[in-house]
Protein backbone atom coordinates (compact mmCIF):
# COMPACT_ATOMS: atom_id res chain seq x y z
CA UNK A 1 0.00 0.00 0.00
CA UNK A 2 1.20 3.60 -0.66
CA UNK A 3 1.79 5.52 2.08
CA UNK A 4 3.00 9.09 0.70
CA UNK A 5 0.95 12.06 1.19
CA UNK A 6 -0.82 12.93 -1.53
CA UNK A 7 -2.53 15.79 -2.55
CA UNK A 8 -5.87 15.44 -0.68
CA UNK A 9 -3.51 14.75 2.43
CA UNK A 10 -1.70 17.72 1.93
CA UNK A 11 -5.30 19.88 2.03
CA UNK A 12 -6.72 17.71 4.94
CA UNK A 13 -3.31 18.79 6.98
CA UNK A 14 -4.10 22.25 6.44
CA UNK A 15 -7.87 21.65 7.46
CA UNK A 16 -6.48 19.99 11.02
CA UNK A 17 -4.12 22.87 11.57
CA UNK A 18 -6.66 25.23 11.34
CA UNK A 19 -9.26 23.39 13.58
CA UNK A 20 -5.82 22.89 16.20
CA UNK A 21 -5.37 26.78 15.99
CA UNK A 22 -9.12 28.03 16.69
CA UNK A 23 -9.63 25.58 19.08
CA UNK A 24 -6.74 24.48 21.17
CA UNK A 25 -6.76 27.72 23.98
CA UNK A 26 -3.18 28.50 25.67
CA UNK A 27 -4.48 26.23 28.45
CA UNK A 28 -5.16 22.96 26.48
CA UNK A 29 -1.67 23.74 24.40
CA UNK A 30 0.44 24.26 28.31
CA UNK A 31 -1.28 20.86 29.50
CA UNK A 32 0.43 18.86 26.63
CA UNK A 33 3.55 20.29 26.44
CA UNK A 34 3.74 20.04 30.18
CA UNK A 35 3.22 16.01 29.57
CA UNK A 36 5.12 13.90 31.11
CA UNK A 37 3.32 10.30 30.91
CA UNK A 38 1.28 9.22 28.40
CA UNK A 39 -1.70 11.06 30.37
CA UNK A 40 -2.66 14.87 30.16
CA UNK A 41 -4.17 16.78 33.18
CA UNK A 42 -7.15 15.10 33.61
CA UNK A 43 -9.35 18.03 33.18
CA UNK A 44 -7.60 19.76 30.08
CA UNK A 45 -8.02 15.97 28.52
CA UNK A 46 -11.49 16.15 29.10
CA UNK A 47 -11.83 19.52 27.46
CA UNK A 48 -10.32 18.33 24.36
CA UNK A 49 -12.29 15.10 24.62
CA UNK A 50 -15.46 17.50 24.76
CA UNK A 51 -14.50 19.62 21.54
CA UNK A 52 -13.39 16.67 19.78
CA UNK A 53 -16.74 15.14 20.22
CA UNK A 54 -18.86 18.36 19.50
CA UNK A 55 -16.79 18.57 15.83
CA UNK A 56 -17.45 14.43 15.20
CA UNK A 57 -13.40 14.45 15.65
CA UNK A 58 -13.29 12.03 18.87
CA UNK A 59 -13.20 8.51 16.97
CA UNK A 60 -11.14 8.85 13.84
CA UNK A 61 -10.07 4.60 14.08
CA UNK A 62 -13.94 3.69 14.17
CA UNK A 63 -15.66 2.04 11.97
CA UNK A 64 -18.26 4.73 10.75
CA UNK A 65 -21.55 2.59 11.60
CA UNK A 66 -19.93 3.45 15.37
CA UNK A 67 -19.39 7.09 15.27
CA UNK A 68 -15.94 6.66 13.11
CA UNK A 69 -15.18 9.79 10.70
CA UNK A 70 -14.20 7.51 7.72
CA UNK A 71 -10.22 9.49 7.14
CA UNK A 72 -7.86 7.30 5.52
CA UNK A 73 -4.85 5.68 7.64
CA UNK A 74 -2.73 8.54 6.24
CA UNK A 75 -5.36 11.22 7.53
CA UNK A 76 -5.92 9.65 11.18
CA UNK A 77 -1.88 9.59 10.85
CA UNK A 78 -1.97 13.44 10.30
CA UNK A 79 -4.46 14.09 12.59
CA UNK A 80 -2.53 12.04 15.48
CA UNK A 81 0.65 14.49 14.26
CA UNK A 82 -0.32 17.35 14.29
CA UNK A 83 -2.28 17.21 17.46
CA UNK A 84 1.37 16.22 19.24
CA UNK A 85 2.82 19.05 17.71
CA UNK A 86 0.56 21.89 18.40
CA UNK A 87 0.27 20.57 21.78
CA UNK A 88 -2.65 18.89 22.38
CA UNK A 89 -3.56 17.52 25.61
CA UNK A 90 -3.70 13.15 25.30
CA UNK A 91 -6.99 11.75 25.13
CA UNK A 92 -7.45 8.91 27.60
CA UNK A 93 -6.96 5.69 25.60
CA UNK A 94 -8.43 3.18 27.47
CA UNK A 95 -12.41 3.61 26.50
CA UNK A 96 -11.60 5.32 23.16
CA UNK A 97 -8.38 3.19 21.88
CA UNK A 98 -9.14 -0.22 23.74
CA UNK A 99 -12.52 -0.90 25.10
CA UNK A 100 -14.03 0.90 22.00
CA UNK A 101 -12.56 -1.19 19.50
CA UNK A 102 -12.61 -4.54 21.48
CA UNK A 103 -16.19 -3.80 21.88
CA UNK A 104 -17.08 -3.41 18.17
CA UNK A 105 -15.26 -6.94 17.61
CA UNK A 106 -16.74 -8.76 20.89
CA UNK A 107 -19.45 -7.09 22.35
CA UNK A 108 -23.56 -8.08 22.29
CA UNK A 109 -25.71 -5.53 20.48
CA UNK A 110 -27.06 -4.07 23.35
CA UNK A 111 -23.75 -3.44 25.42
CA UNK A 112 -22.59 -1.68 21.87
CA UNK A 113 -25.80 0.29 21.61
CA UNK A 114 -25.76 1.41 25.79
CA UNK A 115 -21.87 1.80 25.86
CA UNK A 116 -20.37 2.88 22.49
CA UNK A 117 -22.11 6.33 22.30
CA UNK A 118 -21.06 6.90 26.15
CA UNK A 119 -17.43 6.36 25.16
CA UNK A 120 -17.64 9.00 22.19
CA UNK A 121 -18.99 11.65 23.90
CA UNK A 122 -16.75 11.27 27.53
CA UNK A 123 -19.76 10.23 29.60
CA UNK A 124 -17.97 7.03 30.74
CA UNK A 125 -14.39 7.28 31.73
CA UNK A 126 -12.80 3.60 31.88
CA UNK A 127 -9.55 2.48 33.54
CA UNK A 128 -8.52 -1.51 32.86
CA UNK A 129 -8.72 -3.80 35.67
CA UNK A 130 -6.00 -6.59 34.75
CA UNK A 131 -2.94 -6.88 36.70
CA UNK A 132 -3.23 -8.01 40.40
CA UNK A 133 -0.73 -7.90 43.39
CA UNK A 134 0.35 -11.40 42.33
CA UNK A 135 -0.55 -11.52 38.68
CA UNK A 136 1.15 -8.78 36.59
CA UNK A 137 3.42 -10.22 33.61
CA UNK A 138 1.75 -13.85 34.37
CA UNK A 139 -1.27 -12.44 33.52
CA UNK A 140 -2.53 -15.82 33.58
CA UNK A 141 -2.11 -16.61 37.44
CA UNK A 142 -4.88 -13.61 38.45
CA UNK A 143 -6.96 -14.69 41.40
CA UNK A 144 -9.86 -12.24 41.25
CA UNK A 145 -12.97 -14.46 41.19
CA UNK A 146 -16.11 -14.02 40.30
CA UNK A 147 -19.26 -16.70 41.14
CA UNK A 148 -22.22 -17.10 39.13
CA UNK A 149 -25.32 -16.08 41.93
CA UNK A 150 -28.79 -15.74 39.98
CA UNK A 151 -28.40 -13.43 37.40
CA UNK A 152 -25.57 -11.68 38.85
CA UNK A 153 -21.74 -12.36 39.10
CA UNK A 154 -20.13 -11.87 42.85
CA UNK A 155 -16.87 -10.88 41.93
CA UNK A 156 -14.19 -10.69 45.34
CA UNK A 157 -10.09 -9.98 44.77
CA UNK A 158 -7.76 -6.84 43.96
CA UNK A 159 -6.70 -4.70 41.05
CA UNK A 160 -3.50 -2.79 40.70
CA UNK A 161 -1.29 -0.33 38.82
CA UNK A 162 -4.92 1.19 37.68
CA UNK A 163 -4.88 3.43 35.65
CA UNK A 164 -6.79 6.58 36.70
CA UNK A 165 -9.19 4.47 38.49
CA UNK A 166 -9.36 7.80 40.83
CA UNK A 167 -10.90 9.68 37.98
CA UNK A 168 -13.35 6.73 36.24
CA UNK A 169 -16.67 5.83 37.18
CA UNK A 170 -16.15 2.32 34.82
CA UNK A 171 -13.72 -0.31 34.35
CA UNK A 172 -13.08 -3.70 32.34
CA UNK A 173 -11.81 -6.38 34.41
CA UNK A 174 -10.39 -9.88 33.88
CA UNK A 175 -11.57 -12.25 36.44
CA UNK A 176 -11.32 -16.17 36.85
CA UNK A 177 -14.69 -17.67 36.39
CA UNK A 178 -13.53 -21.44 36.53
CA UNK A 179 -10.79 -21.97 38.64
CA UNK A 180 -10.77 -26.01 38.21
CA UNK A 181 -9.45 -25.20 34.83
CA UNK A 182 -6.03 -24.48 33.19
CA UNK A 183 -4.87 -20.79 33.62
CA UNK A 184 -5.92 -19.01 30.45
CA UNK A 185 -9.07 -21.11 29.97
CA UNK A 186 -10.73 -20.46 32.88
CA UNK A 187 -11.24 -16.20 32.47
CA UNK A 188 -13.95 -14.21 31.23
CA UNK A 189 -14.62 -10.39 31.16
CA UNK A 190 -16.65 -7.95 32.83
CA UNK A 191 -17.65 -4.61 32.81
CA UNK A 192 -18.56 -3.04 36.57
CA UNK A 193 -19.65 0.07 37.46
CA UNK A 194 -16.78 1.68 39.74
CA UNK A 195 -19.32 3.29 42.69
CA UNK A 196 -20.96 -0.52 42.88
CA UNK A 197 -20.79 -1.15 46.68
CA UNK A 198 -18.10 -3.40 48.19
CA UNK A 199 -15.31 -1.67 45.72
CA UNK A 200 -12.44 0.53 47.26
CA UNK A 201 -10.54 2.75 45.00
CA UNK A 202 -7.01 3.39 47.04
CA UNK A 203 -4.33 5.66 45.18
CA UNK A 204 -0.63 4.89 44.78
CA UNK A 205 1.86 7.95 44.77
CA UNK A 206 4.37 7.60 41.96
CA UNK A 207 7.82 8.02 42.60
CA UNK A 208 7.33 11.41 40.71
CA UNK A 209 4.90 12.86 43.39
CA UNK A 210 1.89 12.16 41.15
CA UNK A 211 -1.14 10.09 41.54
CA UNK A 212 -1.75 7.79 37.91
CA UNK A 213 -1.87 4.45 39.59
CA UNK A 214 -4.61 2.94 42.00
CA UNK A 215 -5.07 -0.40 43.67
CA UNK A 216 -9.12 -1.14 43.78
CA UNK A 217 -10.67 -4.04 46.10
CA UNK A 218 -13.41 -5.48 45.50
CA UNK A 219 -15.61 -7.37 48.55
CA UNK A 220 -18.54 -9.42 47.35
CA UNK A 221 -19.29 -6.61 44.26
CA UNK A 222 -22.36 -7.74 42.27
CA UNK A 223 -21.99 -7.21 38.40
CA UNK A 224 -25.19 -8.45 36.29
CA UNK A 225 -24.11 -11.15 33.93
CA UNK A 226 -25.42 -8.66 31.24
CA UNK A 227 -22.08 -6.94 31.63
CA UNK A 228 -20.11 -10.30 30.84
CA UNK A 229 -18.36 -9.54 27.51
CA UNK A 230 -18.18 -12.38 25.02
CA UNK A 231 -19.15 -15.93 26.55
CA UNK A 232 -17.81 -17.27 29.77
CA UNK A 233 -14.12 -18.10 30.01
CA UNK A 234 -13.30 -16.27 26.48
CA UNK A 235 -12.00 -13.27 28.59
CA UNK A 236 -8.44 -14.32 27.42
CA UNK A 237 -9.22 -14.39 23.82
CA UNK A 238 -11.49 -10.93 24.37
CA UNK A 239 -8.15 -9.79 26.32
CA UNK A 240 -5.88 -10.53 23.66
CA UNK A 241 -7.32 -8.79 21.11
CA UNK A 242 -7.62 -5.73 22.87
CA UNK A 243 -3.58 -5.88 24.11
CA UNK A 244 -2.85 -5.27 20.20
CA UNK A 245 -4.34 -1.85 20.67
CA UNK A 246 -2.72 -0.96 23.77
CA UNK A 247 0.66 -2.07 22.72
CA UNK A 248 0.26 -1.24 19.27
CA UNK A 249 -2.89 0.58 18.25
CA UNK A 250 -1.43 4.15 18.91
CA UNK A 251 1.56 5.76 17.66
CA UNK A 252 4.81 5.99 19.22
CA UNK A 253 6.77 7.59 16.51
CA UNK A 254 4.98 10.88 16.65
CA UNK A 255 5.57 11.46 20.49
CA UNK A 256 9.18 10.33 20.32
CA UNK A 257 9.59 12.59 17.31
CA UNK A 258 8.29 15.33 19.26
CA UNK A 259 10.77 14.28 22.12
CA UNK A 260 13.73 14.42 19.21
CA UNK A 261 12.80 17.61 18.30
CA UNK A 262 12.39 19.06 22.03
CA UNK A 263 16.00 17.61 22.65
CA UNK A 264 17.45 19.01 19.52
CA UNK A 265 16.36 23.04 20.88
CA UNK A 266 17.42 21.99 24.35
CA UNK A 267 21.07 20.97 23.14
CA UNK A 268 21.03 24.25 20.80
CA UNK A 269 20.08 26.35 23.91
CA UNK A 270 22.45 24.40 26.73
CA UNK A 271 25.99 24.45 26.67
CA UNK A 272 28.50 21.78 27.45
CA UNK A 273 30.73 21.69 30.37
CA UNK A 274 33.70 22.65 28.00
CA UNK A 275 32.03 26.08 26.96
CA UNK A 276 30.55 25.28 23.59
CA UNK A 277 26.92 24.34 22.32
CA UNK A 278 25.57 20.57 23.00
CA UNK A 279 24.94 20.10 18.95
CA UNK A 280 28.33 21.26 18.42
CA UNK A 281 29.79 18.21 20.62
CA UNK A 282 30.89 15.36 18.72
CA UNK A 283 29.99 12.94 20.96
CA UNK A 284 26.55 14.23 21.61
CA UNK A 285 25.56 14.81 18.01
CA UNK A 286 26.52 11.04 17.77
CA UNK A 287 24.16 9.53 19.89
CA UNK A 288 21.81 11.92 19.16
CA UNK A 289 22.42 10.62 15.55
CA UNK A 290 22.01 7.22 16.51
CA UNK A 291 18.44 7.57 18.13
CA UNK A 292 17.10 9.70 15.38
CA UNK A 293 18.11 6.35 13.19
CA UNK A 294 16.07 4.31 15.50
CA UNK A 295 13.23 6.33 15.33
CA UNK A 296 13.06 6.27 11.66
CA UNK A 297 13.57 2.36 11.98
CA UNK A 298 10.45 2.24 14.20
CA UNK A 299 8.22 4.77 11.76
CA UNK A 300 8.75 2.31 9.39
CA UNK A 301 7.53 -0.77 11.01
CA UNK A 302 4.48 1.56 12.07
CA UNK A 303 4.16 2.06 8.57
CA UNK A 304 4.39 -1.71 7.94
CA UNK A 305 1.37 -2.44 10.88
CA UNK A 306 -0.75 0.52 8.91
CA UNK A 307 -0.41 -1.29 5.50
CA UNK A 308 -1.48 -4.32 7.21
CA UNK A 309 -4.49 -2.27 8.65
CA UNK A 310 -5.58 -1.47 5.21
CA UNK A 311 -5.43 -4.90 4.53
CA UNK A 312 -7.97 -5.76 6.83
CA UNK A 313 -5.87 -7.39 9.06
CA UNK A 314 -5.16 -6.91 13.12
CA UNK A 315 -1.15 -5.62 14.25
CA UNK A 316 -1.16 -9.21 16.32
CA UNK A 317 2.43 -9.85 17.45
CA UNK A 318 3.84 -6.94 15.51
CA UNK A 319 2.23 -4.42 18.43
CA UNK A 320 4.71 -5.93 20.41
CA UNK A 321 7.43 -4.48 18.03
CA UNK A 322 6.25 -1.41 18.64
CA UNK A 323 5.85 -1.42 22.04
CA UNK A 324 9.12 -2.78 22.92
CA UNK A 325 11.04 -0.49 20.27
CA UNK A 326 9.27 2.34 21.26
CA UNK A 327 9.30 2.53 24.96
CA UNK A 328 13.28 1.09 25.27
CA UNK A 329 13.71 4.48 22.47
CA UNK A 330 11.76 6.84 24.60
CA UNK A 331 13.86 5.88 27.42
CA UNK A 332 16.84 6.48 26.32
CA UNK A 333 15.36 10.04 24.80
CA UNK A 334 14.87 10.44 28.67
CA UNK A 335 18.03 10.12 29.97
CA UNK A 336 19.69 12.40 27.36
CA UNK A 337 17.37 15.18 28.21
CA UNK A 338 18.62 14.54 31.83
CA UNK A 339 22.24 14.96 30.88
CA UNK A 340 21.70 17.99 28.85
CA UNK A 341 18.89 19.50 32.00
CA UNK A 342 22.25 19.13 34.11
CA UNK A 343 21.78 20.51 37.63
CA UNK A 344 18.35 21.93 37.25
CA UNK A 345 17.28 18.17 37.01
CA UNK A 346 17.41 17.89 40.93
CA UNK A 347 14.21 19.91 41.88
CA UNK A 348 10.55 18.36 41.39
CA UNK A 349 8.35 21.11 39.73
CA UNK A 350 4.86 19.88 40.12
CA UNK A 351 3.19 22.84 40.46
CA UNK A 352 5.05 24.57 37.49
CA UNK A 353 3.76 21.15 34.98
CA UNK A 354 -0.09 22.21 35.93
CA UNK A 355 -1.45 24.07 32.76
CA UNK A 356 -3.21 26.64 34.87
CA UNK A 357 0.29 27.64 36.55
CA UNK A 358 1.58 31.68 37.31
CA UNK A 359 4.83 32.34 38.57
CA UNK A 360 8.91 31.34 37.51
CA UNK A 361 10.13 27.94 37.32
CA UNK A 362 13.71 26.94 38.05
CA UNK A 363 16.07 26.59 35.15
CA UNK A 364 14.64 27.01 31.59
CA UNK A 365 11.26 26.38 31.12
CA UNK A 366 11.98 24.29 28.14
CA UNK A 367 12.84 21.29 30.34
CA UNK A 368 10.74 21.99 32.89
CA UNK A 369 9.04 18.36 32.66
CA UNK A 370 12.33 16.61 32.03
CA UNK A 371 12.89 15.12 35.20
CA UNK A 372 9.07 13.73 35.82
CA UNK A 373 9.13 12.60 32.53
CA UNK A 374 12.44 10.26 33.59
CA UNK A 375 11.42 9.67 36.21
CA UNK A 376 7.42 8.38 35.07
CA UNK A 377 8.51 6.93 32.22
CA UNK A 378 10.72 3.87 33.72
CA UNK A 379 7.50 2.24 33.93
CA UNK A 380 7.31 2.39 30.29
CA UNK A 381 8.72 -1.37 29.96
CA UNK A 382 6.76 -2.55 32.79
CA UNK A 383 2.89 -1.72 31.99
CA UNK A 384 1.28 -3.06 28.92
CA UNK A 385 3.16 -6.23 28.85
CA UNK A 386 7.49 -6.22 29.94
CA UNK A 387 10.24 -5.63 27.47
CA UNK A 388 11.00 -9.26 28.83
CA UNK A 389 7.19 -10.47 27.51
CA UNK A 390 7.24 -9.01 24.37
CA UNK A 391 10.90 -10.31 23.48
CA UNK A 392 9.33 -13.68 24.35
CA UNK A 393 6.33 -12.81 22.02
CA UNK A 394 8.44 -11.69 19.51
CA UNK A 395 10.67 -14.57 19.14
CA UNK A 396 8.18 -17.06 19.16
CA UNK A 397 5.68 -15.11 16.33
CA UNK A 398 7.27 -13.02 14.49
CA UNK A 399 10.97 -14.97 14.52
CA UNK A 400 9.71 -18.42 14.71
CA UNK A 401 11.88 -19.15 17.28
Amino acid sequence: MDLSAGDADHVFRKTVRQFLDTHLTPTLRRAGQRMTSIFADFDAAMAWHRILYEHNWITPDWPEEYGGIGWTLNQRDIFLEECRMAGAPALLPMGLAMLGPMLIRYGGEQQKAELLPRIRSGEDVWCQGYSEPNAGSDLASLQTRAVADGDDYVVNGAKIWTSYAHRANKIFCLVRTDPGARPQAGISFLLIDLDAPGITVSPIVGIDGEVEQCEVFFDDVRVPRANLVGTENQGWEVAKYLLEFERGGLSYFVPINQQLARLRKLAAEYTSPGGSCYLDEPLFAARLGRLEIDALALQAMEQRIKSQAAAGQNPGALSSLTKLIGTELGQQLDELGIELRGRYCAPLQNAALAPDFVGEPIGPESGIALTNAYLNNRASTIYGGTAQVQRNIIAKLVLGL
